[in-house]
């Protein structure tokens, strides 16, 4: 039977494609890690409070980077390079969500509207990365290989994304309501766009990689249209919509390390 679940274990099987899926993954958080340090060092004076926990969201990145890399080293493997077509993180940018890297990359302070662009872009992709993992954490939390990790980033994407709320909730009381609403939207719309492109990118990689037979090719590329479908609908809603979290301040402490795959 066809399934998200069937799909990634033969992805999990395969070295060659593991591999990918593994530097896909772990180039993204890196650029995480980097675009969140560069804003905590340059969010304006009156926010200095909030660079902490953007400077924990950035090392909670970059642990996820290393956590993908050391899986591939328990495994024997070496990064390989990751497609264009198939970095998420760089596609968003050049999409212009989100703040670019040319301005991270400057001297100069943020503004507040900088940093609520930040937290917006952050909901929506904190958004995908969480029910990504989750998915993820559903099937594969006990597997020997990769149980631990799933579960350590599951948790970590769950608490980025209590973050945004409870964050984006306080700057809404303070006046920037309908910038928040207008930025979620543009996001979100953005992003389902670009995670379908990528999603057919990373498919078509893996199906080269594993053989796959042009029905169950068209099979998968099919339901990844009608994600895209029910989320152009509507569906996007579901990562414009805040709520005060369960989880309060849930950034507001160090990052936890890496745990050990070796």
């Amino acid at each position: 039977m066809l399934s998200a679940k069937s799909v990634f274990q033969e992805i999990l099987a395969d070295d060659e494609a593991f591999a990918l899926f593994c530097s896909i993954a772990a180039s993204g958080e890196s650029q995480g890690g980097w675009e969140n340090a560069r804003i905590a060092a340059l969010v304006p004076d009156s926010e200095r409070e909030l660079a902490p926990k953007i400077t924990r969201h950035g090392a909670d990145e970059d642990k996820h980077g290393r956590i993908f890399n050391a899986l591939l080293k328990k495994r024997g493997l070496d990064p390989v390079p990751v497609p264009p077509e198939t970095d998420y993180t760089m596609l968003l940018e050049k999409n212009g969500i989100g703040l670019a890297h040319e301005q991270l990359g400057r001297d100069e302070r943020l503004t507040v509207q900088d940093v609520v662009t930040y937290l917006s872009h952050s909901r929506v992709t904190e958004q995908r990365a969480s029910e990504q993992m989750q998915l993820l954490r559903k099937h594969f939390a006990d597997d020997p290989d990769i149980g631990r990790a799933v579960k350590q980033i599951s948790h970590d994407e769950d608490n980025h994304l209590a973050y945004c709320h409870e964050e984006l909730l306080r700057f809404a009381y303070a006046g920037h309501g309908r910038a928040i609403q207008r930025t979620l939207r543009a996001c979100a719309l953005a992003e389902i766009r670009i995670h379908r492109d990528v999603s057919l990118a990373v498919m078509a990689h893996m199906g080269r990689i594993l053989g796959w037979s042009r029905p169950k090719s068209a099979v998968l590329a099919a339901g990844i249209h009608a994600m895209y479908a029910y989320e152009r609908l509507g569906g996007w809603r579901r990562m414009v919509s805040l709520k005060m979290p369960e989880r309060r301040d849930a950034l507001g402490g160090p990052a936890s390390t890496a745990p050990e795959f070796a």
